[in-house]
């Protein structure tokens, strides 16, 4: 006898409690509010992104939901748009970033890596705070090459981002 476990939609998705994800049917719990290291992260890259994009039709939005189809719906870190937005983004975000725990690696590592390189997200971070560094994947002929690993700058090719992960983890340390 096998199992198979009930999926969902969107519909079912913004009727429940608490904090969720849904990929492809399936429900994710997020964790309670995420630990002090992680939040400070997360605003220091949506600040630095948000200062890189000043002269750029581009925005940073943190833990906005990204409304894939009827049965995927996730909340990334942080997202880059080059759209307006009213509600919720329509198109994949040019740039996706996650702060992996203990608790979330398997999903962004796996679930999510794939998902987004199906969804052709340009770039995709893995923040990385207990080690201090970010691992960059950028889309080329429809997969995820790795670009990037550290803790030093890099610079996107989407109006000209210039990151210097060094400083989010350095000021941290001070």
């Amino acid at each position: 006898m096998s199992f198979n476990p009930p999926t969902y939609t969107y519909f079912d998705y913004k009727n429940w409690k608490g904090e969720w994800e849904l990929i492809e049917g399936y429900p994710f719990a997020m964790a309670p509010s995420p630990v002090s290291k992680h939040q400070l992260l997360m605003s220091r890259l949506v600040q630095y992104f948000n200062n890189e994009l000043e002269e750029c039709e581009c925005d940073s939005y943190p833990e906005l939901d990204w409304i894939i189809n009827e049965k995927t719906v996730v909340r990334p870190d942080v997202a880059i748009y080059c759209e307006e937005i009213e509600k919720y983004p329509k198109t994949a975000p040019k740039i996706v970033v996650e702060i992996v725990s203990d608790s979330t690696a398997n999903k962004d590592e796996e679930i999510k890596f794939k998902l987004y390189e199906k969804e052709k997200v340009e770039y995709y971070i893995l923040v990385y705070p207990d080690f201090e560094k970010v691992r960059i994947f950028k889309l080329k002929n429809s997969k995820f090459d790795k670009v990037f690993e550290g803790d030093g700058v890099f610079k996107f090719d989407i109006c000209d981002i210039k990151i210097d992960f060094g400083k989010i983890f350095k000021k941290r340390r001070q």
